[in-house]
């Protein structure tokens, strides 16, 4: 996988997932994007990881779609060109239909759904039209298995990321005559900060045990399969579904 004279566009790559996606395609040529809304630090510490040459880093607040569009013209500005989009950046928030207050519902709603669905949907406008003139390109986005199973306890997350699988399938099919390919990944549980409390507490062993294998994914097995998607030779899985979660929910 040999991204030599890419640009690629990572999304919440302060920490986590998009730290790891960031790392590995700037260990196979590819020269980064590193995106953030606030973690400036942990996103300068994202950049001094990366091999090679010419990465930068960006912040924006995808919920702003102004923000969104001033973050792609910026990323052209500097880059000149973004061969490659990785929407990672999500947030998950527990509201519990039983326990929350109207108020709390709606505005864990309009949250979650404005950071993960319609941030996702505005970069890809964004970035497309410049694909467009590029003659292609690549889009993952990175979903959850919680499209599938259902999340209890933050069904606004479990929509928002089913909802990024139907627009992905949708853009995989209105993008393809312009040889730009979409795709998504759908992670179960992995060891990053935002499950480290789950994963340390009681149950911890459950989760693990979810999967065969007895463990979570780590980062960098998510980011291979990131590149592997955006690498020559995948193109007739556009619209794909790709899920990676150690068969701890298995789907047909």
């Amino acid at each position: 996988m040999d991204f030599s004279g890419k640009t690629v566009v990572v999304t919440g790559a302060s920490r986590g997932i998009g730290r790891a996606i960031a790392q590995q395609f700037a260990a196979n040529g590819a020269r980064v994007v590193v995106h953030y809304h606030k973690g400036e630090v942990n996103a300068t510490e994202t950049l001094d990881l990366l091999r090679g040459d010419g990465h930068i880093v960006l912040q924006a607040d995808i919920k702003d779609p102004e923000a969104t569009r001033d973050f792609v013209n910026a990323a052209i500005a500097k880059m000149g060109r973004i061969d490659i989009l990785v929407n990672n950046a999500g947030i998950f928030r527990t509201h519990i239909v039983s326990e929350a207050s109207y108020e709390q519902w709606r505005n864990l709603w309009r949250e979650t759904l404005a950071v993960n669905l319609d941030g996702p949907a505005n970069l890809t406008f964004c970035v497309v039209e410049h694909m467009m003139k590029q003659g292609g390109g690549r889009i993952i986005n990175v979903s959850s298995r919680g499209a599938f199973r259902g999340e209890p306890q933050a069904p606004a997350y479990g929509a928002s990321k089913a909802g990024l699988n139907a627009f992905s399938q949708s853009m995989a099919k209105a993008l393809a005559p312009h040889n730009i390919f979409v795709y998504a990944v759908a992670p179960g549980f992995v060891d990053t900060d935002m499950a480290a409390e789950s994963l340390a507490g009681p149950r911890g062993d459950e989760i693990r045990n979810q999967s065969p294998l007895g463990r979570v994914a780590r980062p960098e097995e998510v980011a291979h399969t990131v590149l592997f998607l955006a690498s020559d030779g995948s193109e007739f899985l556009t619209g794909g579904i790709i899920d990676v979660n150690g068969a701890s929910y298995l789907r047909s």
